[in-house]
């Protein structure tokens, strides 16, 4: 069963089009994400499947129920914010049993589910800390500790992450990922970044302008992206169309090669002839940036071995394989199963 479908959605807020005629759907147990740039619809959406707003056009279902006049409070599912939305003058324990107490629960049953929920989480023993006595990742395993305590079946997370620094970021989508699984609810992830997307993900739905260019696992959405917005939101790229592409690739319609396909080579060695204009050390790679001439410039992601660097001004060949090559359609996709 799907978790979530939509169907010919739209969201205006007067003339603006935040989300403009879209469908797709979840199933139950899904890792979702959506991804986009700032302003592309992909919050709007999260809210409409919250019950925070409603469609303007179309119609949302949830478990195969539509849900347009059902209160955000009746639609089974909990939302997890960036900035925590966490009590400061309450304890953990009572931030993650908020919601039972509304509901009547007595304490000690609410304080036992609590239990459950900060090993579930992985903080035992912090519950009668208070918010400011947790470090940032802390204070969202809580936020996400009391979005589940109800057994939501659907968990609406809306940038999480943004808040806590690279390396506790990447500790956090391994944990996410792991917590998902070892539920098997459905989340529903909003980010504007493409690592925690293609991390994380079952599959990924890439926003752009109030549309969908692609939903795709996210293998596919890096190799065979659909559009060109999809190929340079999404890592770095090399596009070529026209004139370049027959040059380089034997024919002139718009194709993409990733720059960690490209072999970079000593001059004179098969391949096209350059020279590298630019390079930045990026750790696990060394970037080149490598003129070929005629307002053509190849970006290559080289591994870092621990050989020298190549210096700039060197004379280089490239090369790559044919299936390194992908030939992108430069018509707008829309929503796929």
């Amino acid at each position: 069963m799907n978790a979530v479908q939509f169907d010919r959605v739209s969201r205006h807020y007067g003339e603006v089009k935040a989300v403009d005629d879209i469908s797709f759907q979840i199933p139950s147990g899904e890792f979702f994400t959506l991804l986009g740039p700032s302003g592309s619809g992909k919050t709007t959406c999260l809210r409409m499947i919250a019950g925070f707003e409603y469609p303007s056009n179309g119609e949302i279902r949830l478990f195969g129920e539509p849900c347009s006049t059902v209160p955000p409070y009746d639609r089974n599912l909990n939302t997890v914010f960036q900035d925590y939305a966490l009590f400061p003058n309450m304890d953990v324990r009572d931030n993650i049993g908020y919601g039972l107490m509304l509901k009547g629960v007595a304490k000690a049953e609410r304080y036992r589910k609590v239990d459950e929920m900060l090993e579930l989480v992985r903080l035992p023993g912090v519950g009668k800390r208070r918010p400011s006595q947790l470090s940032g990742g802390q204070r969202q395993r809580i936020a996400i500790a009391r979005a589940l305590i109800n057994q939501p079946r659907i968990l609406l997370l809306d940038e999480p992450l943004g808040a806590l620094d690279l390396k506790l970021r990447e500790q956090m989508q391994l944990e996410l990922k792991a917590l998902q699984r070892q539920l098997g609810i459905t989340f529903i992830f909003v980010t504007h970044d493409q690592q925690e997307a293609l991390s994380m993900s079952d599959r990924i739905c890439i926003f752009s302008q109030g549309k969908i260019e692609q939903i795709a696992a996210p293998d596919t959405i890096y190799d065979a992206p659909a559009t060109p917005f999809v190929a340079r939101f999404v890592g770095t790229v090399n596009l070529f169309e026209g004139e370049q592409a027959r040059r380089l690739c034997g024919d002139g319609s718009q194709m993409m090669v990733r720059p960690e396909r490209i072999r970079l080579a000593e001059a004179g060695a098969p391949g096209w002839s350059g020279e590298i204009r630019e390079v930045e050390y990026l750790g696990p790679f060394v970037r080149y940036r490598v003129d070929l001439g005629e307002q053509l410039e190849i970006i290559v992601n080289h591994p870092n071995e621990g050989q020298a660097r190549l210096a700039r001004g060197s004379r280089v060949s490239l090369s790559w394989p044919e299936q390194a090559i992908h030939r992108l359609s430069a018509a707008h996709q829309g929503a796929q199963p």
